[in-house]
């Protein structure tokens, strides 16, 4: 193997791609991971950072562009960390996503490659992989000449690359940030300081609902009061509703982003300012909401649909941000589930309670569990607003309350079926060991780490469960990340 040093450039060739979307090649033995590089490219790469056996390194020089490299259609790819793989031409990007899944089930979940490719189906990817994403969250910071700048963090740093017209965001954030952002440079509305703490607008959160078409803008604040509220409400009305499918604001728009737009040709556009609210975050701290809201104008909260059930969404509401895809999602979940109306279903990590209702309208019973207690009282009030009576929600963490309802029942306790869908780190030990000692006949687990997603599958393989079927979505193309959907039958012996 070869001794790599810092600042060192080798000839490479990229073969493959790593976690996160970055190129994989090898210098005599010694393998480096290139961000922006895809397999099939060769290049002359300088090395920024090297270990024993392996290193990191950026593209010096292009030699040969792979075919499968396409010209990424945003300005700010490659500079900002919102995206990874613009530079790949989408159909790889879906055959990564695939591979990746794959590759983690066999490693990691012990899962045969036989096995995989009898269960496995194929990725459900998009038609218009763009301007997908229904939440936008922007960091604000100060400019050189001490104006306002917003847009997204660089990739791995606090650093905010400039940037209005993101390619995955709703258009309509466009407008909002814009508008923003002139006010605040209008009326001298100073952006908060990382450094020192000081300043007042630390981030714009933006929220817009697929069907409804209502919009909500919520201003993360170091403070509790935003400086001339009601003149910043009309400026926000007058530009949201005035961005329709028919204006010429609209039309010079998409002229000028030159890639196609899913919220365009699927539904009609007419939108409407339903929400706009402070955010109180008084902490030095890297989290972005704080925990109260304020409401300026409206309601707190939108409203919109996922597969006919309606939700209302606060700023603090988990929920999907893709909804053209998350239909797909849970209707693969539901269809995993096979519910007949006769079963008794838990839902782990069930947030407002969007797949919570989706399988209440072919179960007997579902029970919801949640630890953000807001999200719990979004769940009853969603139950409500859709007539499903058949729900339940608890609040508290889903580690903890199924365990502790199994012991209250003296182990009597039965699920027929379990949906877990966790966040990245995976399901708790204690709660999968619940979960298979309840004897349910099928577990769904919806996955958005294929990592600990096989963990997790090769210990209910342990405590007898078979996976039966996979299913890979693409919830969020031209990054790196990818969904997943287990369906997971119970052995009788």
């Amino acid at each position: 193997m070869a001794e790599i040093t810092k600042n060192q450039i080798v000839a490479i060739t990229i073969e493959d791609m790593g976690t996160d979307g970055e190129g994989i090649g090898r210098y005599e033995g010694y393998t480096l991971f290139v961000k922006g590089a895809v397999p099939g490219d060769v290049i002359r790469a300088k090395v920024l950072k090297a270990k024993k056996t392996y290193g990191y390194a950026k593209i010096e020089e292009m030699l040969v562009s792979s075919p499968d490299r396409v010209t990424p259609c945003c300005p700010a790819a490659g500079r900002c960390g919102g995206c990874q793989l613009q530079q790949l031409s989408y159909q790889k990007q879906l055959a990564y996503k695939e591979q990746k899944v794959k590759n983690c089930l066999q490693r990691i979940g012990g899962l045969s490659k036989q096995a995989l490719d009898s269960i496995m189906e194929p990725i459900l990817g998009m038609d218009e992989p763009y301007h997908y994403r229904n939440k936008a969250q922007y960091p604000v910071g100060m400019g050189r000449d001490g104006g306002p700048v917003m847009g997204f963090y660089a990739g791995h740093s606090h650093t905010i690359i400039e940037q209005a017209d993101c390619a995955i965001q709703e258009p309509i954030n466009s407008v909002i940030l814009k508008t923003v952002r002139d006010f605040m440079k209008e009326y001298q509305i100073p952006a908060y300081e990382e450094e020192s703490g000081r300043g007042l607008v630390r981030h714009i959160l933006t929220r817009v609902g697929y069907v409804t078409k209502e919009v909500m803008v919520c201003l993360v604040l170091h403070g509790r009061k935003f400086p001339y509220a009601e003149k910043l409400t009309e400026r926000l009305k007058q530009a949201v509703e005035g961005f329709s499918a028919e204006s010429a604001q609209r039309k010079e728009y998409m002229q000028k982003m030159e890639y196609g737009n899913v919220w365009e040709t699927e539904v009609p556009l007419k939108y409407s300012l339903k929400s706009i609210c402070l955010n109180v975050n008084m902490e030095r701290t890297n989290v972005i909401l704080g925990k109260e809201i304020l409401p300026v104008y409206g309601e707190p909260y939108i409203t919109d649909e996922i597969g006919g059930i309606k939700y209302q969404i606060s700023p603090l509401s988990f929920y999907q941000v893709n909804p053209k895809q998350t239909v797909r999602l849970y209707e693969k979940a539901l269809e995993y589930a096979d519910l007949s109306g006769n079963e008794v279903v838990w839902d782990l990590y069930c947030g407002i309670g969007t797949i919570s209702l989706f399988l209440a309208k072919q179960a007997k019973w579902v029970y919801g569990v949640e630890i953000v207690p807001q999200a719990i009282e979004d769940a009853k009030h969603n139950a409500v607003l859709n007539s499903i009576a058949n729900a339940e929600f608890f609040a508290g963490a889903a580690e903890t309350v199924m365990p502790e309802k199994y012991q209250e029942s003296g182990g009597t306790m039965h699920a027929d079926v379990i949906v877990v869908d966790p966040p990245r780190k995976g399901c708790e030990q204690s709660l999968l060991d619940t979960a298979a000692a309840m004897q349910p006949e099928r577990i769904v687990y919806v996955s958005c780490d294929p990592a600990t997603l096989a963990r997790d599958v090769k210990y209910l393989g342990e405590k007898g469960y078979e996976v039966k079927k996979v299913c890979p979505v693409d919830m969020f193309p031209m990054t790196g990340h990818v969904e997943c959907v287990v369906g997971m039958q119970r052995k009788h012996i």
